[in-house]
């Protein structure tokens, strides 16, 4: 009786697990492997018309494209700076709101808001600030504060580019990090500081050998977070440059969507999306098996 209950049990389980998982199946697992076969061909999108098989000729062909290689530099560069300065900026924040006595859900909701705010709003925002002619940067470094003689063409130049487009991501990812941090920081033992405070160690010290060694696995959690969000930035190079000018702002999301949607060509598009997914495995990979260590107390 106990068994044909269990059993019963069970199907009613995987009963109510069905509808769930034919939308995963639907939505997730089918487009991966549709885009895989993509990948594979010169693939016609107009009824009637064959696709012509290439094989693994589009990922070849991926290491050749000199445009490629560009728009790896470019996402590599974007990780390597608003990583790092997220991560940095966050923890400052989260070390000053943790020693708050009053106004800590005030000043968290505030750095939170612009992790909540649209991508599209805050990157045209962005291109309105930046504007050559009339954004509010150059007004205030030109005609306010007198530092420069003519306004910076900031988004018609690839490293000006960069920088506006590079300046949203550390700006919109800060109030994310932050929240984890201050919840990490929080759940740290009272005590282990006061016996460090009472063993002569100074703020700092106990800053690097007791929170940051405590704090290793959010550290790690939040490191492999961002450089996946890093390597999968598009709508503010999109908005803002559109890859431009010359392609010399391009990402491997923007090259990716350009080659598909722009010049219909989904296999080499397809293939780009496979091999960033494959960097962004080793990475992550990377940084785990490295970088996470037990906890000692």
């Amino acid at each position: 009786m106990n068994r044909a209950l269990r059993q019963q049990q069970i199907r009613v389980a995987y009963l109510f697990m069905l509808p769930g998982l034919i939308f995963f199946l639907t939505f997730q697992i089918y487009p991966l492997i549709k885009a895989f076969q993509i990948s594979l061909y010169r693939w016609e999108i107009m009824p009637g018309q064959a696709s012509q098989f290439l094989g693994l000729a589009n990922y070849l062909r991926a290491f050749q494209d000199p445009i490629f290689w560009l728009a790896m530099r470019n996402t590599a560069l974007y990780t390597l700076v608003t990583v790092p300065g997220q991560m940095v900026l966050a923890m400052v924040v989260a070390l000053a709101l943790n020693r708050l006595v009053w106004g800590r859900v005030f000043f968290r909701t505030v750095y939170y808001l612009p992790v909540i705010t649209s991508w599209v709003v805050v990157s045209l925002l962005f291109k309105f600030l930046f504007n050559s002619q009339a954004g509010l940067i150059n007004f205030v470094l030109k005609d306010l504060l007198h530092l420069t003689p003519n306004y910076i063409p900031w988004l018609q130049n690839p490293g000006t580019a960069l920088i506006a487009i590079m300046t949203l991501g550390i700006w919109k990812g800060i109030g994310w990090s932050m929240v984890i941090f201050l919840a990490a920081l929080q759940g740290i033992p009272v005590e282990l500081h006061e016996a460090a405070a009472i063993d002569g160690a100074s703020r700092w010290q106990r800053f690097w050998y007791v929170t940051l060694p405590i704090m290793r696995p959010t550290l790690v959690f939040v490191l492999v977070m961002l450089t996946i969000g890093g390597f999968n930035v598009f709508i503010p190079v999109y908005l803002i440059t559109g890859g431009e000018p010359m392609h010399r702002t391009e990402t491997i999301l923007t090259y990716m969507y350009n080659e598909a949607f722009n010049f219909l060509d989904f296999g080499y598009g397809a293939a780009l999306s496979y091999l960033l997914a494959a960097i962004i495995f080793v990475l992550s990979f990377l940084q785990i098996r490295f970088l996470r260590r037990p906890v000692e107390f």
